[in-house]
């Protein structure tokens, strides 16, 4: 597996010590395929903030796995650019929805999804719902922990889908046996459906301690939020990504995983025995 700037086949992984990100670079540098795993703070440094990192990072890579940023602008500059460098196929993480969810939240995928679109070379988009690991990994991680988690969904199911799952369909996607998929756009989900308040019960049983689901109101949900120090920007995002899924849009489970990888996608209750098992709410 090479970073060799003179490579003219590799593949850039951006947020590539990111949830889905490092999980691509893995199952790519599994396959043999030459990765070129770059974030602020890889060996391949890219950042959104730094335009000068852009071009060292592109150089020899014919495909991107494209994880954008908040603002929407760098993405506008980045993609063409990525075409003049040589880049030729790019898989774009999006989120499920993002179509109807409103200004407040994924300005930076909306981004990302018209540019390469528009960018005249071969491109999928993925959609995932809410990762599993996000329960585990970052944002509902310390509640959890903590004891508590209070969100403003009520009893709209969301299937769930595993880090792992869009990691896989991403490195396959982005490399040869990505060809057929090319233009094509994929709904990612877990197998069922859960409410928010069934996953954290799920999680305390695979914890074997008490882990108490809270249902706020959106704007009892706002103002805790900023209590526990989100900028407003941050708190508006999570209201509108939460309004979309009480509208049920997301809820049922779709088959993009199945397309793409001839199988099933990983339960929600396996996920939280491993992610217990690891300690994480421990």
């Amino acid at each position: 597996m090479t970073t060799d700037s003179k490579h003219d086949s590799d593949i850039l992984i951006l947020a590539a010590t990111g949830k889905t990100g490092r999980r691509v670079v893995e199952r790519l540098r599994a396959q043999g395929a030459a990765v070129r795993a770059a974030s602020r703070s890889s060996d391949v440094r890219f950042d959104w903030t730094a335009p000068a990192t852009w071009k060292p990072a592109l150089a020899g890579a014919s495909a991107v796995y494209l994880v954008a940023p908040e603002d929407a602008a760098p993405v506008e500059e980045f993609v063409p650019l990525a075409v003049e460098s040589g880049v030729r196929r790019f898989v774009a993480l999006s989120g499920r929805g993002l179509d109807r969810v409103g200004p407040d939240f994924g300005a930076g995928m909306a981004a990302a999804e018209r540019a390469v679109r528009g960018s005249g070379v071969e491109w999928t988009i993925i959609r995932p719902n809410n990762f599993n690991q996000n329960f585990d990994e970052d944002v509902w991680r310390q509640p959890l922990r903590d004891g508590r988690l209070a969100l403003p969904i009520g009893s709209t199911p969301e299937p769930f889908i595993d880090a792992n799952d869009v990691a896989e369909v991403a490195a396959t996607l982005l490399t040869g046996a990505g060809d057929r998929h090319t233009g094509e756009v994929y709904d990612l989900s877990g197998p069922r459906g859960l409410s928010f308040g069934e996953a954290v019960g799920t999680i305390a049983r695979a914890a074997g301690r008490e882990i108490a689901y809270v249902e706020l109101t959106p704007e009892e949900y706002h103002a805790e939020l900023l209590a526990e120090g989100w900028p407003e920007e941050a708190a508006k995002a999570f209201g509108a990504l939460f309004a979309l899924h009480r509208t049920g849009y997301t809820a049922a489970p779709v088959d993009g995983v199945q397309r793409v990888l001839g199988r099933e996608p990983a339960d929600f209750t396996a996920y939280a025995e491993r992610a217990a098992a690891a300690g994480a709410w421990a």
